[in-house]
């Protein structure tokens, strides 16, 4: 029997660099905008270049480092990716979540999604952090489209608890001890990379969603699929547009990142501590 061409690049990449791989992380990190030097504050014990990778997607956005880092959280073992792929760069679906897939075959057996998002809820404001608890990922290409890579987790898979209970309660109990303010929410992907019309943003709250960003619900399912525990973290850089009279800019997103960015990693410290 032919061997699936998504798992067999999955199989291509880990080999080609298990020799690099320094130990088992039980936690994968994805770090989004506002949170790309967060690796910087541990001793990395193990670094891993995209490049060095055989057949893997390198980000194209700048900003993005583009690295796996190894260290240890607070005493627990964790993979951090420095620097995401996205849908709008052009890539296929499946190389999209490959580096989560890749970061689940380390031995993860927690991923850990942060990023930057637009605030669909009135109720939010730019700088608020909101947990996710649940998601809406019909807008882009499912990650399991094509031919099922049994080995990665079966036909149809359940997606009625994608963000584990367990993990969100140890991010609001750690939010709670920094006497932080925490959001909760939906989370909605669109595919960017142009931000979305009032009307869009308007669509987006009737259907249910609290913010809206380009990334992290795809790797939810490819890595829920897969097995894995989840948790994600939306730093809400932006009230969405139409909400206000100001247009959007990356530069906006990046500062309002920035400016939260110490309470931000430290909500992911606490709470990856916790998780040991």
């Amino acid at each position: 029997m032919a061997v699936n061409p998504v798992y067999e690049k999955l199989i291509c990449c880990y080999e080609s660099i298990k020799e690099k791989i320094p130990f088992q992380p039980k936690v994968a990190l994805i770090l989004g905008s506002g949170l790309g030097d967060y690796a910087d504050g541990f001793p990395a014990e193990g670094v891993i270049d995209y490049h060095e990778i055989a057949g893997f997607p390198v980000s194209t956005v700048p900003g993005h480092k583009g690295r796996f880092i190894f260290t240890h959280v607070e005493g627990t073992p964790v993979v951090m990716m420095q620097g995401r792929v996205h849908y709008y760069e052009g890539y296929a679906m499946s190389d999209v979540v490959l580096p989560a897939r890749l970061m689940r075959m380390m031995g993860a057996e927690i991923l850990f999604l942060t990023n930057a998002a637009g605030g669909v809820n009135y109720d939010f404001s730019a700088g608020d952090f909101m947990l996710i608890r649940d998601q809406i990922s019909c807008f882009v290409p499912s990650p399991l489209l094509g031919p099922n890579a049994e080995e990665l987790g079966p036909r149809f898979a359940d997606m009625s608890h994608i963000y584990d209970e367990d993990l969100q309660q140890i991010i609001r109990d750690s939010a709670s001890e920094m006497n932080l303010s925490i959001k909760e929410g939906v989370y909605l992907q669109l595919t960017g990379p142009a931000y979305e019309s009032p009307a869009e943003v308007k669509m987006c709250r009737i259907l249910g969603a609290d913010a809206v960003g380009m990334s992290t619900a795809c790797e939810a399912v490819a890595a829920n699929h897969m097995g894995c525990r989840i948790c994600g973290i939306s730093c809400i850089s932006n009230l969405a547009c139409g909400m206000t009279d100001q247009p959007l800019s990356h530069k906006e997103v990046q500062e309002t990142a920035d400016r939260v960015a110490p309470l931000f990693k430290e909500l992911v410290t606490r709470s990856i501590q916790k998780m040991g």
